[in-house]
């Protein structure tokens, strides 16, 4: 099961209250790509696909394919503010090595 952290759903229903038409949700998945062969996506989605894994965190709903499910198990996003910037980050235990960039993940 992936987590959100409250300040990741807080962060994601404040840019959720600004889209129109309101999306139902947010997908996160996991695509291949990246320089470690694996990245992460999170977009807003109007609906569930057939084979999605449904999440509600505080009213937020969360939608999982399948295939992403496998590697998104244990997984935690966070939503973190530094000097550097800010972002959603993703603590994930099945990830075995990153790429320097850090967006980029092998599992």
């Amino acid at each position: 099961m992936v987590q959100l952290t409250e300040t990741a759903v807080n962060k994601v229903k404040e840019i959720l209250d600004t889209q129109e038409p309101k999306p139902a949700g947010l997908r996160i998945a996991v695509v291949g790509g990246g320089c470690s062969g694996f990245s992460y996506s999170m977009a807003f989605e109007n609906s569930p696909g057939l084979l999605d894994k449904t999440y509600n965190f505080d009213g937020l709903k969360v939608f999982v394919d399948q295939a992403s499910l496998l590697y998104l198990d244990g997984a935690e996003v966070d939503f973190v503010e530094t000097l550097e910037g800010s972002g959603f980050k993703f603590n994930n235990p099945n990830v075995k090595s990153t790429c320097g960039c850090g967006s980029s993940f092998s599992a």
